[in-house]
């Protein structure tokens, strides 16, 4: 009599084990596939861009300020195109991480709860705009809008693409740091109120550096999201290399080059299709430096506090 419900509990322990270790292998599974993924874009760039050192110096990559690749005089100068990319992505940041910022504040420490149901979702559907809409948003709106103010601005500029750039990560931006803001202790805040402080410098003087690891994690979402753009400043800014870092001309970035090519008739394996392998992992370097300088600071921060 006392076997079988023995005997039931010992085949209830093995079924509950199997069905847990067939959990931890889906899930170690769908975490190799983002780990794979990562490797093969890695090995790709890599192997298609040793090609092309091969036959272009790095040397002439790093200093040359001239991009011609496709020209019969050919040169590449990675510069005139991180040039481009490194203007029109401040400019949108310049935008974008004080606006989030207060935005998160605002919806987080002082805004009521129907406000904050009303903002959320209008910043979701900001959000969900696809961005060759607000390339020509930039194009046909903003570019007219700043010739009145100056007249010498061309049609095609970073200032346009970078300020809808901005406008369009703002809700990256504020949604993350807002959520950061928002898992502070409420202990903190009351703490603080205690000692006779306002909501502002409750705010600025205790939420947010308690939230710091969460806003730099927005903020460098922020940074790859600007840098990984495409179709504004491929619509707004044009795709003539040119090195400058004046807002007010006009110049090609990283990923409009790589569009420019990617939908061109260059055959595979020759110089000037290999440049687009060169130019993404030179992005990818880029986009990494900036993870891993917000990686140092949130362990900075939260060994200070």
């Amino acid at each position: 009599m006392s076997q079988a419900p023995a005997a039931g509990r010992l085949a209830h322990r093995r079924s509950r084990h199997i069905r847990e270790r067939i959990i931890e292998l889906v899930l170690l599974s769908s975490a190799l596939v983002a780990v794979a993924t990562t490797i093969g874009i890695v090995f790709i760039l890599v192997k298609e861009s040793i090609s092309f050192f091969s036959q272009v110096s790095i040397i002439d990559f790093l200093t040359d300020r001239e991009w011609t690749p496709l020209f019969s005089d050919p040169h590449f100068g990675i510069w005139v195109l991180l040039s481009g990319t490194l203007t029109s992505s401040a400019i949108a940041l310049s935008v974008a991480i004080p606006v989030g910022t207060v935005l998160a504040i605002y919806l987080s420490e002082f805004a009521s709860a129907r406000m904050r149901e009303t903002a959320k979702p209008i910043l979701e559907l900001l959000a969900g705009i696809p961005t060759i809409v607000f390339g020509y948003f930039a194009l046909f709106f903003v570019t007219p809008l700043l010739k009145k103010i100056y007249p010498e601005l061309p049609g095609f500029n970073l200032l346009s693409a970078g300020l809808v750039m901005g406008v369009m990560i703002v809700p990256y931006i504020s949604s993350i740091a807002e959520d950061a803001m928002r898992a502070v202790p409420m202990s903190l805040r009351e703490g603080a109120f205690a000692m006779g402080a306002t909501r502002l410098q409750v705010a600025l003087n205790v939420v947010v550096p308690a939230a710091f690891s969460g806003l730099a994690a927005a903020y460098i979402l922020g940074i790859s999201r600007a840098v990984g753009e495409t179709m504004i400043v491929a619509v707004a800014a044009g795709m003539q290399p040119n090195f400058t870092f004046n807002p007010t001309e006009q110049a090609a970035t990283i990923t409009a080059y790589i569009v420019q090519v990617a939908k061109g008739d260059l055959p595979h394996g020759s110089v000037g299709y290999q440049t687009i392998f060169a130019a993404g992992l030179t992005l990818f370097l880029l986009t990494l430096v900036f993870n891993l300088l917000g990686y140092y600071l949130r362990k900075r921060f939260r060994e200070e506090y």
